[in-house]
């Protein structure tokens, strides 16, 4: 990680009684919410909901009308240049200077960050090595891919290593291999320390790495909660389909463990294991073993986008 000291207590980023008005329209009305370190928050919501507005006023880009926000022990609004230097922010239309090359593209942003001369090349290297870009930094801007642009725009929002970072619709216009490719990067980014916030439209993508939950409707924090839906207690949860019914299924659940049961419907079941792929193995093989027919075996998925429409067919009512 960088040299740039920050806080190693308490939450990450806190928000105070957030309010931002726009002529004739509350954005956002009165948010609270902490994020804590080490995590990775979908912030998800329908359009005009308020999210990218959030995420302009944590990243000083926007003056809120009351409130605060304080981001690794800085109050963003009292010292904007500070808390620069303690996030990155990709915003959802980005531009890039087309003409210079990703080295000299990466190099202009470390300047502006004011990365020292002695450790801007390291710095280069460091964030074109994490987005997978290394054999790029003499190609120019303009001549790389929908998904190469956004993987260069990504290196200069974390090029200065900061210990958090806020990703507004990062995997529009990207094709599938592209989306999920970037997945992988953010959780290679919260591995290296990263706390990240991404907002996107892309629920099944934003399951597959977030930690995290933050609903905004009507400029409101609808829903903030972890994402425990792949764990039950210290298990994890795994989903059993059968190819056809089979009334010993109940029985065989229960013999391997009468308190794992979570659910247990007709060709289907879910079921928390203690332990890790060993003992999944372990499951499965009881199980064919016992002459069930097994047409799905699985991890359940964390359970954000059942979440998010359950908050849907609610009305989203604070």
């Amino acid at each position: 990680m960088s040299d740039i000291a920050h806080d190693a207590v308490g939450p990450l980023v806190t928000v105070e009684n957030l309010v931002f008005d726009y002529p004739g329209r509350r954005a956002l009305a009165d948010v609270s919410l902490t994020i804590e370190r080490g995590t990775i928050t979908a912030l998800v919501g329908p359009n005009g909901a308020g999210k990218t507005t959030l995420l302009n006023c944590i990243a000083a880009l926007a003056l809120p009308a009351a409130g605060h926000v304080i981001v690794d022990g800085i109050d963003v609004h009292a010292a904007p240049r500070r808390a620069h230097q303690r996030m990155g922010y990709l915003a959802d239309f980005f531009g890039l200077y087309r003409e210079l090359t990703v080295r000299r593209c990466l190099d202009y942003r470390a300047r502006a960050l004011g990365i020292d001369s002695t450790h801007r090349a390291a710095a280069i290297e460091r964030a074109a090595a994490r987005m997978g870009i290394v054999d790029r930094l003499n190609d120019r801007a303009g001549t790389l891919s929908r998904g190469l642009r956004q993987r260069l725009a990504i290196a200069q929002t974390i090029i200065h290593e900061p210990p958090f970072v806020m990703l507004d619709e990062p995997a529009s216009g990207l094709d599938p291999a592209a989306r999920v490719s970037l997945s992988a990067v953010f959780r290679e980014l919260r591995d290296a320390g990263m706390t990240l916030v991404v907002s996107s439209h892309i629920l099944a993508e934003l399951e597959d790495y977030s930690t995290h939950m933050l609903v905004i409707d009507n400029g409101r924090v609808v829903e903030h909660r972890a994402l425990t839906g792949t764990d039950v207690g210290q298990r994890r949860l795994l989903h059993i389909r059968l190819v056809a019914p089979d009334a010993r299924l109940d029985a065989i659940v229960a013999e391997i463990d009468p308190n794992g049961i979570v659910e247990l419907a007709g060709l289907e079941a879910r079921f928390g294991i203690e332990g890790g792929p060993a003992e999944e193995a372990a499951l499965l093989r009881r199980l064919i073993e016992a002459g069930l027919a097994v047409a799905a075996f699985g991890p359940v998925s964390g359970g954000l986008q059942d979440a998010y429409l359950a908050l849907l067919r609610e009305g989203m009512t604070a």
